[in-house]
């Protein structure tokens, strides 16, 4: 049951996610006006606002003029439902249930965060930096149900430090690094901190290592070049929920590699 309600949620998140990823960055309201094609300016009707379902039965297309709807709305309402799912089994196994409204947050904003930057190469101040009370009385509650404090103040902790090095990083090379990555990373190490110091260490890192794989992969393809810049937020976004469930896999590979 909470797996299908899990779903659901997920789905209908995904849905107001697609609003916030084109408004945000314009400035626009998130409530005002009512969702409409952008070519005709006809209002989404009730039945066709379904998520994944509205878009499969107008075959991707407008209702009313015929124009093209990008796959990319039922895709990120499927990801969300899925991811939602996969961070509540998660931290089902972990007995961190408390802390499920949290993460379900940080997940629903990392997806918004991931494809904004990659349309715009920016990471909302008007996102990232609301989630960080959101995210701290979040995690209070949980620490109050858990009754594990430590966990709050590692959270502090990890936020601070994580912040702390991708400001160092920025600083050293700005134009590698930008400041929305830098408020973006103690958002992250806040909620990885929370769980364990081995799911932060993992998941900073391998934000960077799927940054480099996919340069790899894109130079090869020859899409960009060396000094091509690519958004770095969907990657430590990607890093983070990597580390949910395979921390503590990760940690213990490395340490048997170790002689």
């Amino acid at each position: 049951m909470l797996a299908v309600v899990m779903l659901l949620l997920g789905l209908a998140v995904g849905s107001f996610l697609n609003v916030v990823i084109h408004r945000v960055p314009s400035g626009g309201s998130l409530l005002r006006p009512p969702s409409r094609c952008p070519v005709c300016e006809n209002p989404i009707r009730h039945r066709h606002n379904i998520p994944v379902i509205g878009w499969l039965v107008l075959r991707g297309r407008c209702a009313d003029c015929g124009t093209g709807i990008s796959v990319r709305y039922p895709v990120v309402e499927a990801a969300t439902a899925v991811l939602f799912l996969g961070v509540t089994v998660q931290l089902s196994r972990m007995d961190l249930l408390p802390g499920l409204p949290a993460y379900l947050f940080f997940t629903a904003a990392g997806v918004a965060l991931a494809v904004i930057d990659i349309d715009h190469r920016r990471l909302p101040d008007a996102i990232v930096l609301p989630s960080y009370p959101v995210l701290a009385v979040l995690l209070a509650i949980a620490s109050a149900i858990s009754g594990d404090w430590w966990a709050l103040g590692r959270a502090g902790i990890g936020a601070a430090a994580l912040f702390l090095f991708f400001l160092l990083l920025a600083l050293i090379h700005p134009a590698g690094m930008g400041f929305g990555d830098v408020k973006l990373a103690g958002l992250i190490g806040g909620v990885l901190a929370y769980i364990s110091w081995t799911a932060l260490i993992v998941g900073g890192f391998a934000g960077f290592v799927f940054g480099a794989v996919a340069g790899a992969a894109l130079m090869a393809a020859r899409r960009t070049g060396r000094k091509t810049a690519i958004p770095f937020g969907p990657f430590m976004i990607g890093g983070a929920l990597f580390a949910l469930p395979t921390a503590g896999a990760v940690a213990s590979l490395y340490l048997g590699l170790l002689p």
